[in-house]
């Protein structure tokens, strides 16, 4: 998955951007913290892992 389509999704759901470091993005929606990698594709089970855990739609 491309790390622009993960990043939407979190956008989608009401998450921001809380930092960015040399090799992630630090997502919040205020209460939860997720790491993004940043890396142009992402591994596909890594990102499923992240839109289950995080309840993306």
């Amino acid at each position: 998955m491309k790390q622009k389509d993960l990043l939407n999704l979190f956008y989608k759901n009401n998450w921001r951007v809380l930092r960015e470091g040399s090799n992630h993005i630090i997502m919040t929606n205020g209460i939860d913290i997720e790491a993004v990698p940043r890396h142009k594709e992402i591994n596909e089970q890594l990102a499923k892992a992240i839109i289950k855990r995080r309840k993306l739609v």
